[in-house]
């Protein structure tokens, strides 16, 4: 019978670990130029020994200079040391005035007591020894405190207001707020003269409105939540439909286009009528039949159809949609005769150093506790890690560039339709590091180029199976389908199966699949969509 006990077994497996100096290397080196400034901002104002290196700046220190004093703690102090020289075995080593010193220097703050007793050892030392040497006689004129005499004795006289302090608005006062779909309704509400039942049922419907003003909640939803009738939920929302932009608050595309036609008088018209009566037949293009069914010449619906492409099927996106992304590349490539030059924009971010000022609080000499030896120790040892993480980041992304440079000279020289296919493990087995490195180097990193400003991650793209189109990268073959589509007869539009072949004769071995789901991520309409009807 076996029983269960606690039991006590030893062990050895190897695991993989992450230490916190490798974990903050991986993060470093995946932050773009943004997000480092913003790093390296954030650990100056926590850890004291970092600072932004200035020209300006006093005496600098590096990591050599400061290894000795990092190590000197392997053999710590004892902390009996004082009671081991007071033995009768250990006077023979140390003299009087040796283990008076040790007394005072071993307590930061000694006690009267306790300095009056060593007094006399020191005297006997000093009496010893050579003769001690006279104070300098002070200066009285160090004494007297001129700037206090004269702000206590003389007169300032006037002051012009420009020397007094002026309390000044603040700098947050005058920046705009951006102006969101719902402010602006709601500031166009409140100018139309309409019962308060009515106002209050169209605030309720403009809270309701989606990114592209479209009504997300049916009117009867509504009416129940603010307790309104079913007719003042209705005048709301055409209250609503009337303000700008045109077509906010539709349910629908079709009601969307329909009141911005009405918005420029055009109700009854021929775009009126395609839109509430032959929406299927605008999205096929058959205007061939559209003109026989509304009695006009084909030419009128070509007009109509014109104008109701120039019509926003997103009225509210100007206001809901995000602003510009500010983008400010991390690499340079500057070309250079027939070279690239390699450079990394680090102009504005900030050049660390170590503030020399704390050097001395390794010493023990000079009276520091140990916790505050250990606190500057750990600080000292943590800036050290952050500044070789950030080169090692800095040669990381210019090893990698070195490669897109080495691969893709002939895109930076004549543009896209140069661009060769290039793998991340390709990358990294000639950089000499794991693909996963390379991931990060390239993640969210901008590069200026003589054909533009691209994402790294841009060059990079797999290679397409075949005999010519191993060296086609997908990038380019959605470039070919959309060129063959541009190129098409638009009253007889290729198929998937006609470019599919049309792409094999070249040497490309796609597939029909592979066509339509790049035509669907272009969002190109199918064939039957794009075929115009004469």
């Amino acid at each position: 019978m076996s029983f269960l006990s606690p039991r006590l077994q030893l062990k050895v497996s190897q695991k993989q670990i992450l230490t916190p100096g490798l974990v903050q290397m991986v993060t470093v080196l995946q932050l773009n130029r943004l997000e480092l400034k913003e790093m390296i901002t954030q650990e100056i104002v926590k850890n004291p020994v970092l600072e932004e290196a200035t020209e300006e700046a006093g005496e600098e220190i590096t990591p050599e200079e400061l290894l000795p004093l990092l190590e000197a703690e392997a053999i710590s102090d004892p902390a009996d040391r004082q009671i081991l020289e007071a033995t009768p075995g250990n006077q023979t080593s140390t003299t009087e005035g040796e283990r008076a010193n040790v007394a005072i220097n071993g307590n930061l703050f000694p006690d009267p007591e306790e300095a009056a007793s060593v007094a006399p050892i020191e005297a006997e030392a000093v009496t010893a020894g050579d003769p001690p040497t006279e104070p300098a006689a002070a200066d009285p004129f160090d004494e007297i405190d001129f700037g206090t005499f004269f702000d206590d004795y003389l007169d300032p006289g006037y002051k012009s207001p420009a020397s007094e302090s002026v309390e000044k608005p603040s700098f947050e006062t005058f920046l705009s707020a951006p102006v969101t779909l719902g402010d602006h309704l709601r500031s166009q509400l409140a100018v139309i003269v309409i019962p308060d039942e009515v106002r209050d049922a169209a605030e309720a419907i403009i809270g309701n409105l989606d990114e592209d003003g479209y009504l997300s909640a049916s009117l009867e939803e509504i009416a129940p939540l603010g307790e309104h009738q079913t007719a003042t939920v209705e005048a709301a929302l055409t209250a609503v439909q009337s303000l700008d932009p045109a077509g906010v608050g539709a349910r629908d595309l079709r009601e969307c286009l329909l009141l911005q036609i009405e918005s420029i008088n055009g109700k009854g018209g021929v775009a009126w009528q395609i839109v509430s009566n032959h929406m299927h037949l605008l999205e096929t293009r058959q205007f061939k039949e559209m003109a026989r069914l509304l009695g006009r010449p084909l030419d009128h619906v070509e007009i109509a159809v014109y104008m109701i492409r120039h019509l926003n099927p997103r009225p509210g996106l100007r206001y809901s949609g995000a602003g510009a992304r500010v983008v400010e590349p991390d690499v340079t490539f500057i070309k250079d005769g027939d070279d690239y030059i390699i450079q990394m924009n680090d102009e504005d971010v900030p050049q660390l150093r170590l503030n020399s000022q704390y050097k001395r609080m390794l010493d023990r000499d000079n009276g520091a506790t140990k916790e505050v030896r250990d606190y500057v120790r750990e600080r000292y040892t943590s800036a050290i890690q952050l500044m070789k993480n950030i080169e090692q980041r800095k040669q990381t992304i210019l090893k990698v560039c070195q490669a897109i440079v080495r691969r893709q000279t002939e895109f930076l020289s004549h543009g896209l339709d140069y661009l060769k296919p290039m793998m991340i493990k390709e990358v990294a087995e000639e950089v000499g590091v794991h693909p996963s490195t390379v991931s990060r180097a390239v993640a969210s990193k901008y590069v200026h180029t003589p054909q533009g400003v691209f994402e790294l991650r841009y060059f990079f793209s797999e290679a397409v199976q075949g005999p010519s189109g191993s060296g086609t990268p997908l990038l380019l073959l959605k470039r070919k389908v959309k060129k063959m589509i541009e190129a098409e007869d638009r009253s007889k539009p290729l198929t998937d199966e006609q470019i599919t072949a049309m792409l094999q004769t070249e040497g490309i071995d796609v597939t029909r699949r592979t066509v339509a789901k790049y035509r669907e991520d272009m969002k190109i309409p199918s064939t039957h969509q794009r075929r115009v009807r004469n």
